[in-house]
């Protein structure tokens, strides 16, 4: 089999690709791995978002972790930066999460997280992923007294709640918010503490029944919530994705705010006030060009990653940087979580907005989006990382970067999961960049076939 994690843990369809069987494996060799140096018995916290296959999924992986002499504690559904500070919150091993984010219902996943509330490096993924393929061999499962035991915790909710409350105590009262939890994990946590803390919040696809998690809402599907902030008239909508780790924005006009925007409105915050750490951002390579010129214009330094959040949150450790985050909404605030938050997001920005008393289209415009066109060209899977071995492609992207003069980029990024080769191109003008990137894919896929 191919390495079973991906850049957010395990993924695939459940009960095809992501079995109960999988799923009790990685409860045994996880809670293992994640627990061998201690002398007391291991603590697992689980939780799960809102899909109907959650709970079988968690079900087994407890099982698993109980199977090896470790004790598991189910939180429920809650939103995954609940059950990472959770876990640091009571010192346990380790925290799991059983969720696929923003993918359809049918899809499922399993992410891990250390006692500090960390996503694990991949040296102790590759651990994991090592014990199952090796059908457990070392491990010893005991019986009698030392098997492990369930627990249930229906507190957590109103603790994760309250922790942001507490932390972010910024009075919302008189702004009136559209929210879309996205039929998710999302749907009760995040209502409440915005409410809590006086906001005029009109919720929608807050009624979850296991099959609608992302269906036609949330941070994937923004028109309904464009069209329901101008309806009533509403200060800011936010749309959550599947397991709240992040979140996007609508300004009171009807237009959309991607993870860029926000960085940049919060960042800039931030830096007036003093609490961005060495005046940086830390961004992967798939920012908009826009959010860099910013960087420039406002003395704030842009550091670039690779894709992924994990990568986002190693650097921000390796720099000390305090902000950091995603074009897709995934936003970390390292100084007050260990992982994407969007609750605590949409906090930071509410909070810029009610000490500036400014709209959210006037403070959008500190960056300027420059337009992006992305193309796939599909390829052979064993060739994807090689495109720029093959002259005529790098010659072909010169000619473009050449072209542009400094006011655009040609961004080339094999697929982690699909045989693909993804183009996006930067410009200033959309039908130029559309052609450009057509061209481009088309020639990397004639050239690589």
């Amino acid at each position: 089999m191919g390495r079973l994690f991906g850049t957010d843990g395990v993924r695939g369809v459940a009960n095809e690709e992501l079995t109960p069987l999988l799923a009790m494996q990685l409860g045994q060799a996880g809670a293992y791995v994640l627990s061998r140096e201690n002398k007391h018995r291991p603590t697992i916290m689980v939780g799960c978002d809102t899909r109907l296959s959650g709970e079988m999924l968690a079900n087994a992986l407890m099982a698993g972790a109980c199977s090896v002499g470790a004790n598991a504690v189910y939180l429920g559904v809650l939103p995954t930066p609940a059950v990472a500070y959770l876990a640091r919150k009571y010192k346990v091993d380790a925290g799991v999460v059983i969720s696929a984010s923003h993918n359809p219902m049918e899809f499922n996943g399993i992410k891990f997280f250390d006692g500090n509330g960390f996503k694990l490096p991949d040296a102790l993924e590759d651990e994991i992923e090592e014990l199952i393929k090796n059908g457990m061999k070392g491990i010893t499962f005991p019986t009698g007294a030392s098997v492990g035991r369930i627990r249930q915790r229906p507190d957590a909710k109103e603790q994760y709640i309250n922790h942001n409350v507490t932390m972010m105590d910024v009075d919302l009262r008189g702004m009136r918010m559209v929210v879309d939890c996205a039929e998710g994990a999302a749907h009760y946590t995040s209502v409440e503490a915005l409410t809590q803390l006086g906001a005029d919040v009109i919720a929608i696809h807050v009624n979850p029944d296991g099959t609608n998690i992302n269906a036609g809402c949330g941070s994937t599907h923004m028109e309904e919530l464009k069209a329901r902030v101008l309806a009533e008239k509403a200060v800011i909508g936010i749309a959550f994705d599947g397991d709240a780790d992040r979140f996007l924005a609508v300004d009171e006009k009807g237009e959309s705010l991607d993870g860029d925007r926000i960085m940049s409105i919060v960042g800039k915050f931030m830096k007036e006030k003093g609490s961005l750490k060495n005046d940086t951002i830390v961004a992967t390579v798939m920012s908009n060009l826009g959010f860099f010129r910013m960087g420039e214009r406002e003395g704030i330094k842009i550091d670039q990653t690779k894709v992924g959040d994990r990568y986002v949150l190693e650097h921000m450790q390796e720099i000390g940087a305090s902000l950091g985050g995603e074009q897709s909404g995934h936003i970390i605030f390292l100084d007050e979580a260990t992982t994407g938050d969007g609750l605590l997001s949409a906090l930071h920005l509410l909070e810029v907005m009610v000490e500036t008393k400014k709209p959210l289209s006037e403070l959008k415009q500190i960056m300027q989006v420059m337009p992006q066109a992305l193309v796939n060209a599909h390829v052979p899977n064993h060739k994807k990382e090689a495109y720029a071995e093959y002259p005529e492609i790098v010659s072909a992207i010169k000619a473009i970067e050449d072209k542009f003069q400094g006011n655009g980029r040609v961004l080339i990024r094999p697929s982690g999961t699909e045989p693909l080769v993804r183009v996006m191109i930067e410009g200033q003008d959309l039908a130029e960049i559309e052609k450009d990137a057509r061209e481009l894919a088309e020639l990397i896929q004639r050239t690589m076939i």
